[in-house]
C-alpha cells in the first residue's frame, strides 16, 4: 500500500498550520486566511487527481469485458 500521498497531505497540512500562525502571530490575519485556503486548495486538487485516476481504473475494467 502507498502511503505517500498520505504523507504528502499532512505535510501540507503542518506547513500550512505553521505559517498560519506565524501570520496570526504578527498581525497577518487577512493573508493568514488566504494562506490556509490555498492549503485546502491544493490538498482539494490532490484529491480530484487520486478521484479522477480511480474513474479511469474502473471504467478500464469494465470495458476489458
Amino acid at each position: 500500500m502507498d502511503y505517500s500521498i498520505i504523507l504528502k497531505i499532512a505535510a501540507i497540512g503542518i506547513l500550512t498550520a505553521v505559517v498560519s500562525q506565524v501570520l496570526k502571530n504578527i498581525g497577518k490575519d487577512e493573508i493568514a486566511t488566504f494562506s490556509t485556503l490555498a492549503g485546502v486548495i491544493i490538498v482539494l486538487l490532490m484529491a480530484v487527481n487520486m478521484i479522477n485516476e480511480l474513474f479511469n481504473a474502473v471504467k478500464q475494467l469494465f470495458l476489458i469485458y
